[in-house]
């Protein structure tokens, strides 16, 4: 059987451009709090527009669609499902909104995955909604001549109750181990789940809906103004070639998640680069440099030094930085501990 192991995460040996990703992204994350906190009305309308963009776009990776009118109908519940396609449509939505609204209380542990698959499946009528598959299933690749072939064999049927619960396991430790960035645990955790492939139908869109759960819990909220999913389906064949290569000796151990780690975060970033555009077009300004570094030293829970207020914020400069620390030190906002070099600055 499968294992799953997750410490190779923490062995320092990680390639270069998914260090220099996930860095970038911290800094555009940053970017984005502090726009969010200051401008919370500007927000909302990214995130009511974005809703109906991942509902859309994920179904829509899966052959599943309607006209955009319709789907702003459903989304917005003025409207009840006039068919197949738009029940499923409907069922998304839901499950969509509960973690929107729920993702603090909701997490990647068995009863909650079976609730969503469950929300997923039933506007569309689906007996086997909230249960795991009873048939072995597998995935198929048509070539140009319309042949088929088996792509990947997932977990068996009789093997993956015993799967989802070792891979629950795994990630709960991962997750607590303070060596391991959990940016780049959560798309090897969803490759896992992809590659068991736990049920019937609705693996996909579950991949999409458990995604943005796990980014949500660790406070990457981008996917909320600019839909996760719809970056996926513009870009859906180089999701697939990610899937492909990562998914490659899985069944024995011998896959590399390094392609989709790579993939979703690419994917991730386009979110915040996005979410600045679509902020600047909406709010119409942009946020002072100075708000930015007050916003960074106040939200922090721990002390930080201007050379890590620099890594954080790349585009503004050391000067800057000290200027705008040593006015907010002066009105009483932050104290400095420490002198020089190992100066350190903290919310009083």
């Amino acid at each position: 059987m499968r294992k799953f192991d997750y410490s190779f995460l923490n062995n320092g040996l990680l390639p270069a451009n998914l260090v220099t990703l996930t860095s970038n992204i911290a800094s555009l994350k940053t970017m984005a709090g502090v726009r969010k906190e200051m401008h919370q009305a500007v927000f909302m309308k990214l995130e009511a527009a974005a809703k109906i963009q991942s509902i859309k776009s994920s179904n829509a990776i899966e052959g599943i669609v309607t006209s955009d009118e319709r789907i702003a109908a459903i989304v917005n519940q003025n409207s009840a499902p006039l068919n197949h396609n738009e029940a499923e449509i409907a069922g998304y939505r839901d499950a969509l909104n509960a973690i929107h609204l729920g993702y603090d209380f909701i997490d990647f542990r068995e009863a909650d995955i079976l609730h969503l698959h469950e929300m997923l499946m039933s506007i569309a009528g689906y007996e086997y909604g909230g249960q795991y598959k009873t048939d072995d299933n597998v995935i198929l690749e048509v070539d140009a001549d319309g042949n088929r072939r088996v792509r990947f064999r997932p977990t068996p049927a009789a093997e993956t109750k015993q799967a989802m619960e070792q891979l629950e396991l795994a990630y709960m430790e991962a997750r607590n181990d303070a060596g391991i960035n959990q940016l780049l645990l959560i798309p090897c955790v969803i490759l896992d789940f992809l590659c068991i492939h736990p049920f019937r139908d609705g693996n996909g869109r579950m991949s999409r809906l458990l995604s943005l759960l796990l980014l949500y819990k660790n406070g990457y909220d981008a996917g909320k103004y600019v839909s996760f999913e719809e970056q996926i389906n513009n870009y859906k064949a180089w999701y697939y070639e990610a899937l492909r290569q990562s998914s490659a000796g899985w069944e024995t151990n011998e896959n590399s998640y390094f392609p989709f780690i790579e993939n979703f975060l690419s994917t991730l970033y386009m979110c915040y680069k996005e979410l600045g555009k679509r902020f600047t077009v909406v709010h119409g300004k942009k946020i002072t440099k100075k708000a930015r570094i007050e916003a960074t030293v106040l939200n922090s829970l721990t002390p930080l030094s201007k050379a890590e207020i620099c890594r954080i914020l790349p585009d503004v400069s050391p000067t800057t930085v000290e200027a705008v620390l040593g006015a907010m030190v002066k009105s009483g906002s932050i104290k400095r501990i420490g002198a020089s070099r190992s100066a350190r600055y903290i919310k009083i």
